[in-house]
C-alpha cells in the first residue's frame, strides 16, 4: 500500500507495524494469562475509576513502549493513564495515537472475548505535541481499528478507504489479510445493549428495545446479544448487522449522574469504532434526538464520554425515527432527570 504514495516517508507504516507488534504481545499474554498468573486485580483504578486488572497494566505498558519505539508518534492517549503520554524528543514523530489497550477487561478471568481499540490522528500544531493535538474530531482520524482476542486473533483496520480484517497466523507470526473490504449488512436482526440499565433509560430507548422484542407482521423478533466487551459486540455487529447501543442514563451516584454522557470514551472507544462502522457502510450516532454523528463531536477532555448507537444503517435510522416521534417525551425526561 505504501508504494501507492511515492512521497510517503514510512512514518505511518511504522505506526501500524508497532500496533501490530503490541497486538501480538497482548494476544500472547491473554492466551497465557492463567499459566502466567496474570488474572486478578492489580489493586489500582484507572482514570475512569474502573478497577485495573493485571492484564490492563501489562497491555498499557506494551502499547506505550511499542508506539514510542516507532519513532513516529508524539502524543499517546490511553484509558489507563490520566494525562497524555508525551514522547521524548529523540523518539518524536508526527502522529497522535489514542487507544484502549484492553477493552472488556472485566471479562478476562472468565475467558470471554476481549480486545484493543485505537485511533490515529496527525499532529496539527507546530513544535512538540500537546494535549490539543489529541483533542480532534473523529472526522480527522487518518486510521482506526481494533484487535479481537478470541478463538482467533483478528486485527480490523481502516485508513479511510474501506475496512479490512487480518487474522493472526501463529505458524508464521504474522497478520494475514483474510477479510477484504468488510461491509456491515444494511439491516440486521440483533440488538446489543446492557438491558440491566433499562430502568434508567429515556422513554425512546426503552420503546425501541421493546419494539425489537415484539413480533413484527411476519411474527419475527430481533435477538438480543450482549457480551460486555465493546470489541466483541461491535465485531459481531459488523459481521452480522444489527445495532449496538450504550445510551446515556439517569442512574444517580452520590448526587451525580455519571451516565448522563454515556459510558464509552470518545477518543479511544466511540470515535474509532464510529469511523470503522461508517467506512463499512453503517452509521454511528451519539445523539439520536438531534441526529449527531459521533465523528462530529469535538472533545474537550481526553477521557470525555459519549453515548453510542452504531450498526446497520437501517437499524440506526429506525432508532432515530423513534426519537423523533417521541421528542416531547424525551425532552421532558431529560429536563426532569438532569436539571438540578
Amino acid at each position: 500500500e505504501q508504494k501507492k504514495y511515492p512521497n510517503s516517508t514510512g512514518d505511518f507504516t511504522r505506526v501500524l507495524q508497532s500496533i501490530q507488534l503490541a497486538c501480538k504481545v497482548v494476544g500472547t499474554c491473554v492466551r497465557r494469562a492463567g499459566i502466567g498468573g496474570f488474572y486478578g486485580l492489580q489493586g489500582t483504578v484507572n482514570t475512569t475509576m474502573d478497577e485495573q486488572k493485571k492484564l490492563d497494566v501489562i497491555a498499557d505498558e506494551t502499547w506505550v513502549n511499542a508506539l514510542r519505539s516507532s519513532f513516529s508518534t508524539c502524543v499517546l492517549v490511553t484509558e489507563e493513564q490520566e494525562n497524555i503520554v508525551s514522547i521524548e524528543e529523540e523518539f518524536n514523530g508526527k502522529y497522535v495515537v489514542t487507544f484502549d489497550p484492553l477493552d472488556g477487561s472485566s471479562n478476562i478471568d472468565c475467558l470471554v472475548s476481549i480486545g484493543s481499540i485505537f485511533g490515529i490522528f496527525e499532529k496539527k500544531s507546530p513544535g512538540p505535541g500537546t494535549i490539543q493535538d489529541a483533542l480532534q474530531k473523529g472526522d480527522n482520524l487518518v486510521a482506526a481499528g481494533y484487535c479481537l482476542y478470541s478463538s482467533a486473533v483478528m486485527l480490523v483496520v481502516t485508513t479511510g478507504h474501506g475496512v479490512n480484517g487480518f487474522t493472526y497466523d501463529t505458524t508464521y507470526g504474522e497478520f494475514v489479510l483474510t477479510d477484504y473490504q468488510m461491509t456491515v449488512p444494511k439491516k440486521g436482526s440483533y440488538y446489543s445493549c446492557n438491558e440491566g440499565n433499562s430502568f434508567w433509560w429515556d422513554p425512546a430507548m426503552r420503546a425501541y428495545v421493546e419494539r425489537k422484542k415484539t413480533p413484527n407482521e411476519a411474527g419475527k423478533t430481533y435477538s438480543a446479544r450482549y457480551i460486555g466487551s465493546m470489541v466483541a459486540d461491535v465485531h459481531r455487529t459488523l459481521r452480522y448487522g444489527g445495532i449496538f447501543m450504550y445510551p446515556s442514563d439517569c442512574k444517580q451516584t452520590k448526587g451525580k449522574f455519571p451516565g448522563a454522557s454515556g459510558k464509552l470514551r470518545l477518543l479511544y472507544e466511540g470515535g474509532p469504532m464510529a469511523f470503522i462502522l461508517e467506512q463499512a457502510g453503517g452509521k454511528a450516532l451519539c445523539d439520536c434526538l438531534n441526529v449527531t454523528r459521533v465523528l462530529d463531536i469535538l472533545p474537550t477532555g481526553i477521557h470525555e464520554r459519549c453515548p453510542i448507537y452504531l450498526g446497520s444503517a437501517d437499524d440506526v435510522d429506525e432508532m432515530t425515527a423513534i426519537y423523533q416521534e417521541m421528542r416531547p417525551e424525551v425532552e421532558k425526561w431529560r429536563s426532569e432527570k438532569f436539571t438540578a
